[in-house]
């Protein structure tokens, strides 16, 4: 949507209007996360319209059967716009959804990517709080039984996933409750599922092939999250082949340090979670790259750490280029990528995949 300074130098009259409408006090406010809440399934697998910034994450590896290997990511964001409707009438629309699809070719070192924004109004785009329906035009993600179902299609491309949880849902910080910053609402709601075993279809250039694979999705609600010094994190998704899942953020600040509130989740072989604080988990930068494209300069090998965890682990991206510029839905660019995983876990040796997100590289995110 355009900035209001450039609608209101625009000379259409309607483009005025709305601006108008906008810059009008609204008499909503949007609620802030709340330790006090408690996530309650299925129902909090749905949409929550009553907090500005909500999304349903999905990323993952498969295989196909001719033995080639991707990643993906399909990503719904819904953004709260009622605070700035006005207070008398029916609102313009009450939401904007965006959606991200990409897909990472290991063995071609190929990455792809598209991008959808609707307003919510006339079915366009939408997201459910009855039951766990979220779409953008023909792009959703629906349960079916216990099962997420996700399709999604760009002219020749298309996935068509059916993604059984192997565990129950892991709560992220303090029972769901995932502070991200000083302050009381610099938090959101926070769950995984760390292991979704993955089957269904992949299309391309007119052939369909089965696939196999395992997904982890993140859902995320709150209204208030990034403090003015804050300019971005970094997210890690691990899932070792112990059957051990390993969830990490970062968020940095404008001096280059790490905000302390950072945090990670362990979900071991049944389920049961333990939480990370910042002090008892390190990540070590190994390498770096600079996208010729945007200019960032991202971070592009890990070591993580834990002494008190016995973890030990390095994370290698399967190819820098991984990057998406996002301009024309969530005005964001930032690196999201498939990831190979290798090391130690309580003396054992491991091995496995991951994702792993870096925003603010290019432009302070803003949240």
């Amino acid at each position: 949507m355009k900035r209001l300074s450039q609608i209101v130098r625009s000379r259409s009259p309607a483009l005025v209007a709305l601006a108008a409408l906008l810059l009008l006090a609204s008499s909503f406010s949007y609620q802030a996360a709340s330790p006090k809440k408690k996530l309650v399934f299925p129902q909090d697998h749905f949409s929550h319209p009553d907090f500005k910034t909500e999304w349903w994450y999905y990323t993952g590896h498969f295989e196909t059967e001719s033995g080639k290997s991707y990643g993906y990511q399909v990503t719904f964001f819904r953004f709260g716009l009622r605070d700035r409707q006005p207070q008398k009438g029916e609102p313009l629309f009450t939401d904007l959804h965006m959606a991200h699809f990409a897909l990472s070719d290991k063995q071609g070192k190929k990455f792809v990517f598209w991008e959808r924004a609707n307003r919510g109004y006339r079915d366009q785009a939408g997201a459910a709080t009855d039951r766990y329906l979220v779409w953008n035009e023909d792009w959703k993600v629906e349960a079916q039984g216990q099962n997420h179902v996700i399709q999604v299609r760009h002219q020749d491309v298309a996935l068509r996933l059916n993604l059984t949880p192997v565990k129950r849902p892991a709560l992220h910080g303090n029972g769901g409750y995932s502070q991200k910053g000083e302050g009381e609402g610099r938090a959101a709601h926070y769950y995984s599922f760390t292991r979704l075993k993955t089957e269904g279809e992949f299309e391309i250039g007119g052939k369909t092939e089965r696939i196999r694979g395992q997904s982890w999705m993140d859902h995320e609600f709150g209204s208030n999250q990034l403090a003015e010094d804050q300019v971005g994190w970094d997210w890690f998704s691990i899932q070792l082949d112990n059957n051990v899942e390993l969830m990490l953020y970062l968020i940095r600040r404008k001096d280059g340090s790490v905000d302390p509130r950072s945090s990670g989740t362990l979900i071991y072989e049944t389920g049961s979670t333990s939480p990370l604080r910042f002090r008892y988990f390190q990540v070590e930068v190994l390498d770096r790259w600079t996208s010729p494209k945007s200019g960032g300069n991202y971070p592009m090998k890990w070591r993580v750490t834990s002494p008190s965890e016995g973890i030990d682990l390095e994370i290698t991206p399967v190819f820098p280029e991984q990057e998406l510029d996002t301009r024309r839905s969530t005005k964001v660019t930032y690196w999201e990528g498939a990831a190979q995983v290798r090391g130690v876990f309580q003396d054992e040796r491991v091995k496995g995949v991951g994702y792993v997100e870096m925003t603010g590289y290019v432009g302070k995110m803003k949240m």
